[in-house]
């Protein structure tokens, strides 16, 4: 169970900018960027609160990390992923989406210290904060210290692409810690192209599939909705079966595009208020999605809050 709050501004998450490729540089560290979603802890007097990154009270459904995090010591707020690991210890969004339905392996990935013991820390530079936060974290198999490599980006970025994972985050290491803000200090450097969307309708299922045959997708773009393709692979019969359920709720009556896309005529709309998240190849020339997969469905991002996230290249 879950509430949705309004987090102050200065527990709001710093957010990290796309960057085209990885690179060595003395000033930096690079640490793995996890695939799961962000969780903000806030531990005071001994009882733990967790917040996803759009402010919902989501304690109550990671009874066993916040009761972990209850060993840290003294009073903090901490910045972190909470992750599902597959049988090779590897990160999934898919298997957490599964998460409070069925067992799975989870950790609390901390990386980083904005409060100690009423104390400030986000003035100060990132190496100092991420050695205090190393010290007061409980020693826990649920609670996982993310540690960091320095200069040397491009070779960690071949090894993390050669094991499969999303990719990596690029942070210089004396930046302070700015709440709520998207900066450059921050990069995040992914093995292949990954996309947060809107779901904004569903066609009629074809031969053997139940329920749907694929999703209609939109970003955000002014006050309207851009059309990005349709995505009909990555889902299981159960992912299958429980978005239908959820999308029956939210039908609408007319397109939200203002010119016609594919396959309107067997189209059913809905409400732009589900986000999900998928990969894919590359952008076409109309700007629509190539060879794109479901992953799963965000909790933890807005609808009207999801646009088109450009790669910025870094000055190197």
């Amino acid at each position: 169970m879950s509430r949705t709050t309004t987090l102050p501004r200065r527990l709001q998450p710093m957010l990290a900018t796309l960057t085209d490729a990885p690179f060595d540089d003395v000033g930096w560290v690079f640490e793995d960027k996890y695939d799961g979603f962000r969780m903000i802890a806030k531990i005071e007097g001994g009882k733990v609160t967790l917040y996803s990154r759009n402010g919902k009270i989501i304690s109550h459904s990671y009874v066993e990390v916040a009761k972990a995090l209850e060993g840290t010591k003294g009073d903090a707020v901490i910045d972190g992923e909470l992750v599902a690991l597959d049988k090779d210890g590897t990160s999934h969004f898919q298997l957490l989406q599964n998460a409070l339905r069925h067992q799975a392996t989870l950790r609390y990935c901390a990386f980083d210290l904005m409060f100690k013991d009423g104390q400030d820390l986000r003035g100060l530079p990132l190496l100092q904060r991420k050695t205090q936060l190393k010290a007061i974290l409980p020693r826990h198999k649920l609670i996982v210290f993310s540690a960091h490599r320095k200069t040397h980006g491009t070779k960690f970025f071949k090894e993390v692409e050669r094991r499969g994972l999303e990719g990596i985050m690029a942070k210089r290491g004396d930046s302070i810690y700015q709440s709520g803000a998207r900066t450059d200090n921050w990069l995040k450097i992914k093995t292949s192209k990954r996309q947060e969307v809107v779901i904004v309708g569903f066609t009629a299922p074809r031969r053997t599939r139940p329920f749907f045959g694929a999703l209609a997708l939109a970003l955000r773009e002014g006050n309207g909705w851009r059309y990005i393709g349709h995505v009909g692979t990555g889902f299981s019969y159960q992912a299958l079966e429980e978005l239908h359920a959820k999308l029956i709720k939210l039908k609408a009556s007319k397109s939200p595009f203002r010119s016609k896309v594919k396959d309107e005529a067997v189209t059913t709309w809905v409400r732009p208020s589900l986000v999900a998240e998928v990969k894919f190849t590359e952008w076409t020339s109309k700007g629509e999605m190539r060879h794109p997969v479901y992953l799963g469905l965000r909790t933890d991002k807005r609808a009207k809050d999801v646009v088109l996230e450009h790669e910025t290249p870094h000055s190197r």
